[in-house]
């Protein structure tokens, strides 16, 4: 089975949240963070690498029963790049694939990353796995382990310079919903992420008494 990695992206400061740290907000019952991380791990990826930057010591509390390596990142104020580039280096175990999450996707399920995962093993003739929903370009996004030079080549643009550069080497998975598009950048998109969880609770609870 082809071995990839997990980079989960945990450093940036919030901005557009009027001045609350988004990771530690709380989503069906856990934090932000938690909960991405919690879906991560059971997905089984070789490793997983929480980046942390941005009040890491808070942070940092939401991992300590967890099996994962953490990287601090200490430039994490220059941009998401940087972030890269530290779990990237903290990678400790031989890999194929790297597999880089944001930290603020709770609507993510197991099956979407197992979905990524086995696309990329598939696809052994091309190297970039980029998830898409409704021709919206979404994340994680898994790339070769080969790559990585020309990942850290591309400062403040993620993985977009790589994607662009080698569009023969992409293989674009469409997805059946909009899981890969859903992050929470302000408390507008928190509060949508919110009712709509409470809403697929309430149907659950309906189809449990219906049944």
């Amino acid at each position: 089975m082809t071995s990839i990695s997990a980079l989960l992206l945990a450093a940036g400061e919030s901005r557009r949240m009027g001045g609350l740290n988004k990771l530690l907000l709380p989503v069906a019952g856990k934090p932000l963070l938690r909960r991405t991380l919690d879906t991560l791990a059971a997905a089984n990826p070789t490793e997983i690498v929480v980046v942390l930057g941005h009040q890491c010591e808070q942070v940092s509390a939401l991992l300590k029963d967890v099996g994962v390596r953490v990287a601090i990142n200490s430039r994490y104020r220059e941009g998401q790049m940087t972030s890269v580039e530290a779990g990237l280096a903290a990678l400790s175990l031989p890999c194929e694939g790297v597999m880089v999450c944001l930290g603020d996707q709770p609507m993510l399920t197991v099956d979407d990353l197992k979905h990524l995962m086995a696309a990329f093993t598939a696809h052994e003739d091309r190297s970039i796995v980029v998830p898409t929903y409704q021709g919206q370009r979404g994340n994680p996004v898994i790339f070769s382990y080969r790559h990585r030079e020309s990942v850290l080549g591309g400062r403040n643009l993620g993985c977009r310079h790589l994607i662009e550069r080698c569009p023969d080497q992409v293989v674009t998975v469409e997805m059946n919903d909009d899981h890969v598009v859903v992050d929470v950048d302000t408390q507008e998109d928190y509060q949508r992420i919110i009712e709509r969880l409470l809403q697929q609770e309430r149907r659950g609870v309906l189809v449990s008494k219906a049944g």
